[in-house]
């Protein structure tokens, strides 16, 4: 019988300030999990671990694109809980880009964001297995994008980095079982602020064009990532994609 209680297990939200992170870590606290909020700004960070619900949480400094700081990160946790089992990453970073304007996705800008949106998430992954693996039950949700399966999004490298996470969650998924699983949350037009420049016109547009006739929720995809910790504990190597049905159309 699966349980929906988290209240043994200790949860680190790479990305937390964010509106996906900070929604993860209130779901995961909601079922008792002890929760790390990481971010670059720790005033921001600290204010963030308040809104959530009661419990042994913590406010942390991360750089996703720096891999000595999630190393750091990762002795840190351990050294304060003694153990991690969740760890979800969150991060990312984008700018608008026509696809056709190949000169405007200059080199800098392409590891910039290959950087923060794949190596970084793959990094954390790296710092955080030996404690993931020695809970025997460790889990990795990596959220990714549609852009990933469509092509279509906010710039063409960004497409390429969250296709590669859907890859590596087949990769790591099956090298890192059974001890490790690994998923990837796939979400479509998410309501924040992720996107600069997008505004609620375009958020309009887009409930048009998908089939659920809205669009998603920081909630939506919290809810997802509770349901890997949760529901479906038989599953590794995989993306569930949560985005009304956008990709179909």
């Amino acid at each position: 019988m699966t349980t929906h209680s988290l209240s043994d297990k200790i949860a680190v939200i790479i990305g937390g300030t964010g509106g996906i992170g900070f929604a993860a870590g209130r779901a995961l606290a909601d079922l008792g999990a002890s929760v790390v909020l990481t971010g670059r700004d720790a005033a921001r960070t600290a204010k963030t671990v308040e809104g959530l619900p009661a419990g042994n949480h913590m406010a942390a400094y991360a750089e996703v694109a720096d891999s000595a700081s999630l190393r750091k990160l990762a002795a840190d946790v351990q050294h304060h809980y003694g153990r991690v089992d969740i760890l979800v990453n969150t991060s990312g970073f984008t700018r608008a880009i026509p696809h056709g304007d190949l000169d405007a996705l200059d080199d800098d800008l392409i590891d910039e964001l290959f950087a923060v949106n794949w190596r970084g998430q793959f990094a954390a992954i790296r710092a955080f297995a030996p404690a993931l693996r020695a809970s025997g039950a460790g889990l990795v949700v990596n959220v990714g994008s549609i852009a990933g399966r469509t092509g279509q999004g906010s710039n063409v490298a960004y497409c390429a980095a969250k296709a590669g996470l859907d890859v590596m969650a087949m990769s790591l998924g099956r090298a890192l079982a059974p001890e490790i699983r690994v998923l990837n949350v796939s979400p479509g037009v998410v309501d924040t602020a992720f996107v600069p420049g997008r505004d609620s016109t375009f958020n309009e547009r887009a409930a048009k064009t998908t089939p659920l006739r809205r669009i998603g929720h920081a909630e939506d995809v919290a809810d997802a990532i509770v349901a890997c910790a949760t529901s479906l504990r038989f599953a590794t190597g995989t993306t569930i994609v949560v985005d009304g049905g956008r990709q179909l159309g």
